[in-house]
């Protein structure tokens, strides 16, 4: 029986896969399932791994519905104990699924094993050593961009995982499921993870980072520019707003208007970059959700202890 589900998303990402499963077939921990959901891929990503990855588990989705969704089906349809996600866009180190697996067999009071990322084209940089959230509504990595010379390399809590690399128990992950659904399809990709981590947060379920979990990342291969930008731009103030408590949101709300215009103002100034054109559609898209993601807002059973823990991460300087 596998201990570990290992979910990959996929949309066309048949030059990225080989790299990412055959450093998965070095892994040094054995009982594990590989499941892929491609995402209604174009490519050849199909009939490579048909012909390549027999082992490999696929499911396929006749049409691109997004990585929230992708991963969804990817939950649903698996029944380990442990469910890792990975992106299709990274390569593991052999010892990587032992390590991160085995911090949370070894703590129970752990929900959630954050990765290390670093660069896969310049790898002794970071891209995350478990991430982070502030009172503004801006999600962060811990050490993004620097050079990886042992700073990060405590193992310790953080506040939740990227989920490009990330292991979670699935009893949690039940627990925290709306209508079946883990992760929240109508923010369709980017800030799903931190939608996630947020309730996980509110209903006190922790995450510790594993320092010798180590995976190599090609940032956006896959999504990345003005898609990115797009999400961005609309999901960073919808996931605030669907899951601030209230007591918090009347303290930080100003912090969030002011990160919400500066944004705003700066895709003004550099208004002929697709980039900033995209998020200011994202902004302008996300006025227009406002209402369907209000409409999310729940209470965990004890609200005023959640809004207690959840400002402590938020009023802590986690870079």
């Amino acid at each position: 029986m596998a201990m570990i589900d290992i979910i990959i998303p996929n949309y066309n990402g048949a030059a990225l896969l080989p790299t990412c499963l055959d450093a998965l077939r070095r892994q040094s921990r054995r009982d594990t399932r590989i499941t892929v959901v491609d995402d209604g891929s174009s490519d050849h990503s199909l009939a490579l791994l048909a012909a390549d990855y027999p082992e490999v588990r696929v499911l396929v989705l006749p049409q691109n519905r997004g990585l929230a969704a992708a991963v969804n089906v990817g939950i649903a349809a698996t029944d380990a104990p442990f469910v890792v996600l990975l992106n299709n866009d990274t390569e593991a180190e052999p010892n990587w699924l032992a390590r991160l697996v085995g911090a949370l067999e070894r703590r129970p009071e752990y929900a959630f094993a954050a990765s290390k990322l670093r660069l896969f084209d310049r790898r002794e940089y970071l891209h995350s050593a478990g991430d982070f959230y502030r009172p503004d509504g801006e999600p962060g990595s811990r050490g993004v961009w620097d050079r990886d010379h042992g700073q990060y390399d405590a193992l310790c809590e953080v506040f939740g995982p990227c989920a490009g690399a990330a292991a979670y128990r699935r009893e949690v992950l039940a627990a925290l499921a709306v209508d079946g659904k883990v992760f929240d399809e109508d923010l369709v990709m980017y800030c799903e993870d931190v939608d996630l981590n947020l309730r996980a947060r509110l209903h006190g379920f922790r995450t510790i980072f594993v320092p010798d979990a180590v995976v190599y990342h090609k940032l956006s291969a896959t999504g990345g520019g003005s898609l990115a930008s797009y999400y961005c731009g609309r999901n960073f103030a919808l996931v605030w707003a669907k899951n601030m408590p209230a007591p918090l949101a009347r303290r930080y709300w100003p912090a969030l208007l002011r990160s919400q215009l500066g944004f705003f103002w700066n895709s003004l100034r550099h208004v002929r970059e697709p980039a900033a054109r995209a998020r200011l559609r994202g902004q302008l898209r996300a006025l227009r959700d406002l209402p369907i993601f209000l409409a999310k807002r729940t209470s965990p059973a004890d609200a005023p202890a959640a809004a207690r823990r959840l400002a402590g991460w938020l009023e802590s300087n986690q870079k």
